[in-house]
């Protein structure tokens, strides 16, 4: 049972995972592979805005993705696009990344290689990814500047796209176990968490919301999502 000290736990979480910060035009707009197809629909309405000339897609597969999306994340991802209208000259396609700093590492390496010049990012990841992808930007690249973006949507409307609350609220509380532990392993910059943020956390944990946690043990792994 979720009880209503749960939801405001989470609405607590989703809050601060979310960047909030103001899109505007950048060099590259770079969706992030996960299995939300939210991010190529975001990532091809943002193109049309004319908010990023070029996408690059991002993305192997994982144990959450490998039967939805045989073909990998990021092909997958463009075929989206295409399909929404974005022309394939305007996707670069980066195969290979398993977790979020080989995203950028990889993104970045793809980039320097077509003699793209960045000095701005819009980085597309799923809504409570924001900060996590923003935090591994700046570790991994951090002459460029960082726009984080992801689908406008609310906690509920999340909930209901996904169809597992519990999942999500496990999901939740992995993302920020990893802002927690992936600064001092040198994997992202390290960010301000408020204390109400923490208890939040705390008291989700306590309540069993669990399975998204690395184990201590593994917490040196970048191989985790």
């Amino acid at each position: 049972m979720i009880t209503p000290q749960d939801w405001a736990d989470t609405r607590l979480l989703w809050d601060y995972h979310q960047m909030g910060h103001a899109l505007r035009p950048c060099s590259v707009a770079i969706g992030l592979g996960s299995h939300d197809l939210g991010v190529a629909d975001t990532a091809a309405d943002l193109y049309k805005r004319g908010m990023a000339p070029l996408l690059v897609f991002t993305g192997a597969t994982s144990p959450t993705t490998r039967e939805r999306m045989p073909r990998g994340e990021a092909v997958h991802y463009r075929e989206r696009a295409i399909a929404l209208g974005v022309p394939a000259s305007a996707i670069l396609v980066e195969p290979r990344a398993r977790n979020t700093g080989e995203n950028v590492r990889f993104s970045r390496e793809l980039l320097e290689a077509a003699d793209v010049e960045v000095s701005s990012i819009l980085l597309i990841s799923k809504p409570y990814e924001e900060r996590r992808a923003y935090a591994t930007a700046r570790k991994l690249w951090p002459e460029v500047e960082v726009v984080s973006a992801s689908t406008p949507m609310t906690l509920t409307d999340y909930v209901d796209s996904i169809g597992d609350a519990r999942l999500v609220i496990d999901m939740l509380v992995g993302a920020l176990q990893r802002l927690l532990i992936y600064p001092e392993q040198g994997f992202m910059i390290s960010q301000d968490v408020p204390g109400g943020v923490i208890d939040a956390y705390e008291r989700l944990r306590q309540h069993g919301f669990t399975s998204r946690l690395i184990p201590e043990s593994q917490a040196s792994n970048p191989t985790h999502r």
